[in-house]
């Protein structure tokens, strides 16, 4: 199901490691002070992993309320991008190659990429 997600009109992942223990609220300041989003976008999806890469959390605003998800992953892990502390748009695409353990974020791509520094 997480892997076949459609719909959001934009996917941005936490580069770096998150603290996987905090809920909604927490990661709705982590989006909003942190990477100077708005966790209210409607049909984003905002994506954390933490320690182990093996399991992340994502978030989303349907307009009403927040959707937390939360998935691990039970063979193989996750090649999350660990070398920045900021927010990265990624496309559908590379959404799906990183739940296929596939890199998508090289360093020289991170750089390309549009993100919200960290203040």
């Amino acid at each position: 199901m997480l892997s076949e997600i459609t719909g959001f009109k934009e996917i941005y992942i936490a580069c770096g490691r998150s603290d996987l223990r905090k809920g909604i609220d927490g990661l709705a300041t982590l989006v909003k002070e942190k990477f100077n989003l708005s966790p209210f976008q409607k049909d984003v999806l905002f994506l954390f992993c933490g320690h182990h890469q093996d399991r992340f959390k994502g978030l989303c605003w349907e307009g009403d309320g927040f959707v937390l998800l939360y998935k691990r992953i039970e063979a193989g892990r996750l090649k999350w991008p660990r070398n920045r502390e900021e927010a990265a748009k990624i496309t559908l695409e590379d959404y799906q190659k990183l739940l296929s353990g596939l890199t998508i974020l090289e360093r020289s791509s991170v750089r390309e990429v549009k993100c919200a520094k960290i203040q």
